[in-house]
């Protein structure tokens, strides 16, 4: 191969966010290509791949050289700290040293940085210079911006600095970067001139360098809108922006070496410049803090200890002696394989944990599957007792880091990673970093910005992208799938480019965040194995390695995940606690309740053979029941009726598309409607528990060592041979299965066919030990649910206490699925979390919308500091209401958690003002410690007056309320029309879906109010609405379709004009979910006009309300044009009155749901019943 030319020293790859389109997989092939032996990648302020480009570069021949573009802050004409813009050098490894400095300089751009941008200052770039080769950074470097502003003194005197700081190893850098004029932009014309006069009087090297973002020339434009996208500007814009050319893409060495034939020394100097840089970035192994003198005594000491505890507190589900060898076992293979300080470090970070009373999982993965673990109280789930494998946790086979993944109650998961912060350093302790990419539809979306297309058009464009499992297809899969986007691109030019600029840029990286549960410890300051990064709303840093490159970088990583049904679990407990009642009492009268700091969690003990429980699986009573709560999963459970904790862990194994095929065989077999098959004698024991299903890969793993011979580890490695389908491993394992199988007594047919059938299900196979942790977590939330319903769903509602959506499923729960109370929001009866009080659920302030829990708390406080509030000016008294917020009192107000203060909710609402401002003034008094003569402050101040008005109506009201709370609570916009509706025979929800469960299908007209709806149009043409609908029973979603357009346009009209109709709804149940259709659709003051007029009983405490209502009643019975009429009666329940009065009132009057929503509004009227 002949001498190279030139080699790129200035690339760009998608790591350089938002920024570079050189996608790292395949530069090395491109440098290949070009005949170029080398290549520099220099993202943007990071070094985000060194370590992948390294072992990428190595792969292909090519000689990687670890780089990085710095900006150095310069302002003033003077490098500072406020430099803006930046304005970057790119620096170079020539060796280790180098390569740990830039390290360092990349971990100088971020911690502690406090959101600033990312910069270095010439201090720190001199303190960490040995090692590396420095380009001065061309026009747009700080010398170039110097020269471009006009301080050009400044200027040469950094340019001396750095020759200073890099002896021998700066390079003054030169790029063009010609358009299409030719002439290069105008920076660099102003730049080169002084750049090679002070090169040649300083005695420095010039070198050539091409920006390199994109490709080829023919990605500009698609560039140019990404850049645009990072920028928040368009495309079009007529204002300043960020501009490339088209020159800044991949150039060959020869189109380098013509543009600088005028200087090609500055050519020559690349090549150079490689041959210096011998570095390339390496794996290591992983590195831990040494946790003991003696890790392995150590380990020993407290395995056997742990034992003893364990098997005293539970029942053996094996002779002492199975567990004496199991221990001493996997303490072989974990020493063996140099794990002991591994496993020390969980256990001391998990019992931290347990002792603050932090709620840990019993387990997760394979890591259930380890003795050790389970004596250590790194798990609790006893691996005798649910037949779990440590090799498929630890294969001695196989080395590879163990990994367990921990979970934490997530509310206090961020204390256990402060305690390792502690104790190792908090400079040995890290979060990782994750990248988020441009996936189509996002691509589609944000090019369309850009480019200024109307949102409706590139909504709609975007999701006319199919999506695969969680994921859209890229954008040419979408082309070849979907003929309307073909078609759209084929007739608008914009719509074409688009899709063209989105194929171009989709996939590329957006933004780095930090992995949700990835934290790395190490034994050294981190910064020493990889570079840092730190996002601005962390005050921890984070790797700028992600999770795949991390620990071969030399870093351990442990997951600390966050769980919410860990913090339901807890949440729940102490509600229960907290009522002195016990978590349990077993038959022998044991009790379970409350246990001291550091204690044995007590959910972990309560028995595994509720029936209660299993009655509730078998029911599909699971809403809210961890892992089970879906409408398939309870489709599966009426099917599968449960009655041992080993169904639900099947039953987690087995919900996944392709074994939940084998749901009905297993219910089948469970409950006698078919036959156990024998697959073989040896092996059958193993699949008795599934009913003769392969359900677990240790399945897999046992039958290859029963029935062939194999060791564990080895089962292991052919069943992680046969889920990845790796033909020359099968064709090699195939014949070592059928000898191992013949030796035991299997013919070779058999043998044959059960290869056949682990290879098939190997694929399939779900990790036992994680199904059977999983299994125990929902058994003991379906426990929680079926023994202490109220404090479970109490839980369950503060741990989603901002997701109104969520709150309104499990409010319909407790009221019509479980029965229970809920007592409205109120501020002397309320927490700000949800509460539990003789067995009712108290709804929770902070569950009220744009509140804040702060703010809610303050009127706790206040309550509990004396006593009940008695009215608004007492509440006003006690409560700073300015503190609290105009927004959330209005929202308090809304809800009616002033009923008890004051029952009309306008009233309170419109009386705000005063009242914040009556509120101001006394709290400023008391702030200033002036107490008026007479007592208290603001005892001689005056209470405002109240707004003088009638309350909503009752649909007004329910409104409000729902504005508030997110959903209707107290009541249904329709209740007031529940009789007219049901004189007219026409239904309910509830009664749609109770006939159609019992007949297989219903047709039935019910009455609904709309609580939003869109127009759809299927795959034929056909328009229909997709519509969300409610009445006092439930809500459902669905959609309506109609056979003729009239239909549709008119029940459009309807849709537009009113929201509460009577609809025809035909529905059925599919896999246990009611699936609705509305076929018409009518306006419902239509449907009850001639319902005929119910009487009206109505209750008032004063006297004057009588004459309201007879006011209200005669005026709207003089305008009604409809005859329907009713008799009236009143019963006065005024305290004056020794009892109450009943008054008959002669004449009829006219009575629609309306008036009667009205004359509940109306001051003195306590409530009003049907007659």
């Amino acid at each position: 191969m002949s001498s190279p030319s030139f080699i790129h020293l200035r690339v760009h790859t998608e790591y350089s966010l938002l920024e570079g389109a050189m996608r790292l997989k395949k530069l090395s092939g491109m440098v290949s290509d070009m005949g170029m032996p080398a290549v520099a990648v220099t993202d943007t302020n990071n070094l985000f791949c060194a370590l992948e480009f390294s072992e990428y570069a190595k792969g292909a021949g090519v000689q990687p050289i670890i780089g990085c573009q710095v900006d150095v802050a310069f302002a003033g004409g003077e490098p500072g700290e406020k430099a803006k813009p930046p304005a970057p050098i790119v620096l170079l490894a020539q060796n280790e040293q180098g390569y740990e400095h830039l390290m360092k300089l990349n971990s100088c751009l971020y911690i502690d940085k406090h959101g600033a941008l990312p910069q270095v200052t010439v201090e720190e770039l001199e303190r960490y210079s040995a090692g590396l080769i420095c380009l001065t950074g061309g026009a747009l470097g700080p010398i170039g911006r110097m020269i471009t502003e006009h301080h050009k003194p400044q200027a040469r005197a950094l340019l001396q600095r750095l020759k200073e700081i890099y002896p021998n190893r700066l390079y003054v850098e030169l790029q063009r970067h010609p358009g299409d004029d030719g002439q290069h932009t105008e920076a660099e014309r102003l730049c080169e001139r002084p750049f090679v006069e002070w090169a040649y009087d300083l005695g420095l090297p010039l070198v050539a360098t091409n920006d390199v973002y994109f490709p080829k020339a023919e990605m500009y434009e698609a560039h140019d809108a990404l850049i645009c996208i990072a920028e928040g500007a368009y495309v079009d814009q007529s204002e300043p922006r960020r501009r490339l050319t088209d020159q800044h893409y991949f150039k060959s060495p020869a189109e380098m070496a013509a543009l600088f034939a005028d200087l090609p020394e500055a050519i020559e100097n690349t090549v150079e410049i490689a041959r210096r840089c011998a570095f390339k970035a390496y794996k290591r192994d992983p590195i831990l803090p040494k946790f003991a003198d003696d890790e392995v005594e150590e380990l020993r000491k407290q395995a056997w200890e742990g034992l003893e505890a364990r098997l005293a507190v539970i029942e053996p589900a094996a002779p002492r002696e199975e567990y004496d060898a199991r221990l001493k076992f996997e303490l072989g293979i974990i020493e063996q394989m140099g794990f002991p300080g591994y496993f020390l470090i969980v256990a001391d970070f998990i019992k931290w944990a347990k002792d603050n009373g932090i709620p840990v999982g019993p387990g997760r993965g394979s890591g259930a599957g380890s003795l050790v673990a389970y004596v250590l109280t790194v798990t609790d789930l006893d691996p005798l007792r649910y037949s779990l494998l440590f090799e498929r946790f630890l294969n001695p086979e196989r080395v590879s880091m163990p990994d367990f993944d921990i979970d934490f109650c997530m509310d206090r998961r961020e204390e256990v990673i402060k305690y390792v912060q502690q104790k190792y350093g908090r400079d040995k302790v890290g979060q990782i970093i994750t990248f988020g990419a441009l996936l189509s539809k996002a691509a589609v979306r944000d090019i369309g910005r850009v480019l200024q297309m109307p949102y409706g058009q590139v909504d709609r464009l975007s999701k006319l992208i199919p999506v695969e499992g969680v994921k859209p297809v890229s954008i040419h899969q979408a082309l070849i799938d979907e003929p309307r986007l073909r078609e759209e691109a084929k007739n608008e030019e914009v719509v074409d480019r688009l899709l063209t600029y989105g194929q171009q840029v989709e996939g590329l990286l957006r933004n780095a965040s930090t992995h949700a549960a990835g934290v790395v410890i190490g034994d050294r300051p981190i910064d020493e194995l990889v570079p840092l990064y730190q996002d601005p709303r962390s005050d921890m840093p984070a790797t700028q390695f992600n999770m795949k490159w991390v620990e071969p970088a030399g870093l351990v990583k442990f997951d600390f995940l966050g769980l919410k049904t860990l913090t339901v679990i807890q949440s729940a407990m102490n509600l229960i606690f907290k009522s002195g009642r016990p978590l349990h009492v077993a038959a022998d009268g044991t009790t379970l309740y409350e246990p001291p700091d550091g204690a044995e969690n007590e959910i972990n003990l309560i028995p595994l053979d509720d029936d209660k429980t299993y009655k509730l699986y078998s029911d599909a009573k699971t809403v809210a029941v961890f892992q089970v709560e879906s409408s398939g999963m309870m489709t599966a459970l009426r099917q599968m009726k449960p009655t041992c904790i080993e169904d639900i862990v099947a039953l987690v194994a087995l919900y996944r598309p392709g074994p939940m095929e084998n749901i009905p065989t297993y219910c089948d077999v469970k409950h006698g409607r078919k036959k156990l098959e024998s697959v073989h004698p040896t092996i059958d024991h193993i699949l008795a528990e599934t009913q003769g299903i392969i359900v677990y890969q240790e399945q897999v793993m046992q039958i290859a060592q029963v029935m062939a011979g194999y060791s564990l580890g080895g089962a292991d490695l052919l069943r992680r041979a046969m889920g990845k389908k790796i033909k020359e491993a099968m064709d090699a394992e195939r014949p070592k299965f059928e000898r191992g199988a013949g030796e035991n007594g299997v013919d070779k047919k058999k043998a044959s066919e059960v290869f056949d059938l682990l290879e098939k299900f190997a694929n399939y196979g779900f990790n036992k030990s994680h199904a059977a942790a999983y299994a125990v977590v929902s058994y003991q939330t379906g426990w929680l649910k079926a023994n202490h319903p109220v404090e479970f769903m109490a839980g369950v509602m503060n741990c989603d206490i901002h997701l109104t959506d969520k709150l309104a499923i499990y409010a319909e729960e407790v009221r019509r699925g479980l029965e229970i109370e809920i007592i409205p929001p109120c501020v002397n009866r309320s927490l700000a979390t949800f509460d539990v009080v003789d067995q009712k659920l108290v709804y929770a302030l902070g569950a009220l919308k744009n509140v804040g829990g702060e703010a809610m708390q303050l009127i706790v406080r206040a309550r509990d500091a004396g006593k009940p509030f008695v009215t608004l000016f007492d509440f006003a008294r006690r409560v700073d209401l300015k503190r609290v917020g105009k927004r959330p009192l209005e929202m308090l107000a809304r809800a009616g958690a002033f009923d008890l203060l004051d029952p009309n909710r306008r009233r309170v609402f419109e009386s705000l003002d005063p009242l914040v401002q009556y509120s101001a003034a006394i709290h400023e008094q008391k702030a200033s410690n002036q107490v008026s003569l007479f007592g208290d402050a603001g005892e001689d101040l005056p209470e405002p007056r109240l707004s003088p008005v009638n309350d909503w109506v009752a649909s007004e009201r329910l409104m409000e309320e729902q504005k508030a709370i997110g959903f209707f609570l107290s009541g249904h916009p329709l209740d007031d029309y529940a009789s007219a509706l049901r004189r007219k025979k026409i239904g309910t929800i509830a009664d749609a879906q109770a006939k159609a469960e019992a007949e297989g299908s219903a047709i039935v007209k019910v009455g609904v109010m709309v609580s939003g709806f869109r127009e759809m149009k299927s795959g034929k043409g056909t328009r229909y609405f997709r519509m969300n609908i409610s009445d006092s029973t439930g809500q459902l979603s669905g959609i309506a379709m109609f056979p003729r357009k009239d239909d549709f346009d008119i029940s459009r009209q309807v849709f537009e004009t009113t929201d509460k109709v009577v609809v025809t709804l035909e529905g059925r149940f599919n896999d246990g979910q009611f699936d609705p259709t509305i076929r018409s659709v009518g306006p419902m003051e239509a449907a009850v006009a001639d319902a005929g007029g119910a009487g009206l009983r109505i209750f008032c405490d004063d006297v004057v309300a009588i004459a309201q209502v007879g006011d209200l009643l005669t005026r709207t019975t003089r305008e009604a044009k409809q005859p329907a009429r009713g008799a009236v009666a009143f019963c006065i329940m005024a305290p004056d009155y020794p009892n109450e009065v009943d008054i008959d009132i002669p004449q009829s009057f006219v009575i629609t749901p309306e008036i009667k929503g009205a004359i509940k509004s109306l001051d003195g009227v306590v409530t009003v019943e049907d007659l």
